[in-house]
């Protein structure tokens, strides 16, 4: 059927018909008019207003004319467009979507395809048992490359959109906007830039709002506060800048709030308090500063409080710890200070660490539920005994202590830490011998004591920690012999530190048991006697046991606890904490090891750094020693090496420091892309020549006897020939000259003249 469809000329037309009637009909009936000025009010006769319309009725008068004559020339007769219904609007909106992805490398979009018109079948489509309609869009965890449709926002009938951990760029369409109905939206791990869409206002009913780990910037807009719903808000991992809005406080539904990782500044506002749903309130890594609000207290409902890495300052609030539900205070890296008496009994996890604390350590309360406690690099001063022996069996897993001021022995009361993995001591001025009772901890995995001044042999307790990985002891005062039963008994050491003590004696062979060990360190001791020759059974050093860790990381439930490691490489003393489980060392420097290097060592094609420098070892520099293509850090220095340097020096191509100074060496320094680099003070105290050193080799040339005698037969003959002309040529120049002279006397004459001259000259 065909039809004629109205135009929007035709809808004028009727309009203008109705104004020119309406106009005519006013022009008659008008009185007079008051015009109001800024200044004076003006009284226009109604006589007047006729001539004044006169040009407007004649005006669209004409208008109406060409708008008929339009309509005459371009109506004409169309048909009916079949309106899209709802399922339609939905299937084109997705197949658009999937148009600006241009990967999909798990192939989560290959059911979505023009040809299937059941578009609630596609995978991660969910749609309304009832209008068919897609109510949710999951597209998680699948590597989608590419940005987001506007046409998003067609799909009205949405409430959950959950898009998490793909690679979708660009900015986030304004377009969810027009989404009402929308409830969840999750758009965390991606890479979404620019601000905040203002549009996102309008979905009035959101409960769930997660743009976390993006890289979103400008600030949080005030509007967030009219999320009346909302329950779950997530910004973290972002470059948001500004205040954090005192809108905030609105959110009365308000649950979990995660604003970690950007770059807010000013106070952490007051309105918080409101916020009595708060269960979780995350705001580190930021440049937040002042202090705690006041009415954190009235929080009822929180259960993890985590402010670590801001300016904050000032003490914890005592009503912090009326909060009975709190499992987890995370204040690390602030200035906070004050005293701690007690420990909170509901607190899982207390971090206090890099903070001005100080006074003595708190006790535990009986029956503690904690499981993390780090009080490390503060200010507490005293004996261990208040915290480590207090009443009960408790089931603490980490204890980090270190880079205190505490002093005295270490106390007799380890057999109540049963559950204890991680104990950190270290850089106190802690006393005394190790404990034997350590021995009593079956789990503990990690031991750190370095940095005070412990003394004494190491208990044989020890050798029931069969769990033990990393095992530092450096920089004290112990002595004896490196017990045997380290390497038969704690054989899954990955770390070994026994550095800057008084160990004597030789190196136990059953070290070489330790076939997990990445990094042993034995240096500045006294230990003597040769290098064992079995070190290359270093299954993880040598090659033989991939398993690296990129990070020695120890875990405790939802919190991961990263190992830091003090450690001499290249020449230096650092900190290494990030890529310490890919660090592989082994140094014995600064020692009185004597005999040869053992050849044995340059099987271990995986070690990073081997430093030997310092001891009494001599021989050669085994010729294999290029067979250690990972080496990075080479130290042989002072030592009593001779011979030359090893060609195969030249094949280390991942060098960065070298050192063989003050030894026996001579010869050329082999030529190659590292060891030319280098500066000559690495080479100083040898008879080495070459680059990168000032002295050049002097080439000494060395006659081939064999050639010669293939060239002359074997026979030593003199040349008579060569000697009789030189003879005959020193004969006939010289009595030449004289006899000349002698007969002539005018060449005579001019000859001694000449030479005269010469004399005074």
């Amino acid at each position: 059927m065909e039809i004629v469809k109205p135009t929007t000329s035709t809808y004028m037309l009727v309009i203008l018909l109705s104004i020119y009637h309406e106009e005519k009909e006013r022009i008659k009936n008008t009185k007079d008019v008051r015009i109001y000025s800024r200044k004076k009010v003006r009284i226009i006769p109604h006589n007047q207003l006729p001539n004044m319309s006169a040009k407007w009725l004649l005006f669209l008068r004409s208008f109406l004319l060409a708008i008929l004559m339009h309509l005459a020339a371009f109506s004409t007769p169309i048909h009916k467009a079949p309106a899209l219904n709802g399922t339609n609007v939905d299937r084109l909106a997705l197949l658009a979507i999937k148009s600006m992805i241009k990967g999909d490398p798990q192939g989560l979009l290959t059911s979505w395809n023009h040809s299937s018109t059941d578009f609630c079948q596609w995978q991660g489509v969910t749609c309304s048992p009832r209008h068919q309609r897609v109510t949710h869009l999951n597209l998680l965890h699948g590597g989608l490359i590419g940005t987001l449709s506007p046409s998003i926002g067609n799909l009205s009938f949405i409430r959950v959109i959950r898009l998490f951990n793909n690679s979708f760029s660009s900015q986030i369409p304004p377009e969810i906007g027009r989404l009402f109905r929308l409830r969840q939206l999750r758009l965390r791990n991606n890479s979404f830039t620019g601000n905040i869409p203002a549009t996102i206002m309008n979905c009035s009913n959101l409960q769930v709002l997660n743009l976390g780990n993006n890289n979103l910037v400008g600030k949080i807009p005030d509007w967030i506060g009219s999320f009346s719903m909302l329950s779950f808000l997530a910004l973290n991992d972002n470059i948001l800048h500004g205040g954090i809005p005192l809108e905030i406080g609105r959110l009365f539904r308000l649950q979990e709030l995660y604003l970690y990782n950007n770059s807010f500044t000013g106070n952490i506002p007051a309105t918080i308090k409101n916020c009595s749903n708060l269960q979780v309130l995350s705001l580190g890594n930021n440049n937040l500063v002042g202090k705690i609000p006041d009415g954190i207290g009235s929080l009822s409902m929180l259960t993890l409080l985590s402010l670590h890495d801001n300016i904050l300052q000032g003490g914890i609030p005592p009503e912090i710890w009326r909060l009975f539900r709190l499992q987890t205070l995370d204040l690390y890296k602030n200035s906070f200070t004050g005293n701690l008496l007690s420990i909170h009994p509901t607190l899982h996890t207390l971090d206090l660490s890099f903070n001005n604390f100080g006074g003595k350590l708190p006790s535990l309360t009986n029956g503690s539920a904690l499981k993390i406690l780090d009080l490390s690099d503060n200010y507490f001063v005293g004996s261990l005994h208040n915290l480590v022996c207090s009443n009960g069996v408790n089931t603490t897993e980490l204890v980090d202590l270190g880079y205190n001021q505490l002093s005295g022995v270490i106390p007799e009361c380890w057999e109540k830490w049963s559950s204890l993995k991680v104990l950190y001591l270290d850089s106190n001025n802690l006393s005394g011998e190790i404990p034997r009772t350590l021995g009593s901890v079956p789990l503990l995995q990690l031991l750190a004591m370095s940095g005070n001044m412990i003394s004494g042999s190491l208990p044989s307790s020890l050798m029931n920690l069969s769990y033990l990985k990393i095992l530092e002891l450096e920089k004290n005062n112990l002595a004896g012999i490196i017990p045997p039963w380290i390497g038969m008994k704690l054989t899954m050491l990955k770390i070994l530190n026994l550095r800057f003590n008084n160990f004597y004696g030789n190196t136990p062979n059953q070290l070489c048991y330790l076939s997990h060990v990445q990094m042993l360190d034995l240096s500045h001791n006294n230990l003597s006697g040769n290098i064992p020759r079995c070190f290359n059974n270093f299954s993880v050093i040598s090659g033989k046991e991939t398993n690296l860790e990129v990070q020695f990381s120890f875990s405790f439930g939802k919190a991961t606890f990263t190992v830091y490691e003090l450690l001499v490489m290249k020449g230096r003393e650092g900190t290494y904490a990030s890529f310490l489980g890919l660090v592989t060392l082994l140094d014995l420097s600064s020692n009185n090891f004597s005999g040869q290097i053992p050849s044995e060592l340059t099987a271990l094609h995986k070690l990073k750094s081997l430093n030997l420098s310092r001891n009494q070892l001599t021989g050669q520099i085994p010729n294999k020693i290029g067979d250690m293509k990972s080496l990075e850090s080479f130290d042989l220095s002072v030592n009593y090496l001779s011979g030359e340097l090893p060609m195969s020096l030249s094949g280390l191509n991942f060098l960065s420091s070298f050192n063989v100074s003050y030894n026996n060496l001579t010869g050329r320094v082999p030529t190659g892309t590292q060891i030319q680099s280098f500066n000559e003070s690495s080479f100083i105290g040898n008879k080495l020549c070459g680059a990168p050193l000032t002295n050049d080799c002097v080439h000494v040339h060395k006659p081939d006897t064999t050639s010669d005698q293939k060239e002359d037969g074997g026979s030593h003959k003199v040349d008579w020939v060569l000697i009789i002309s030189i003879a005959l040529g020193f004969i006939i120049g010289f009595w030449g000259i004289v006899v000349s002279l002698m007969l002539n006397r005018s060449w005579r004459i001019t000859y001694f003249r000449l030479l005269r001259k010469l004399i005074k000259v």
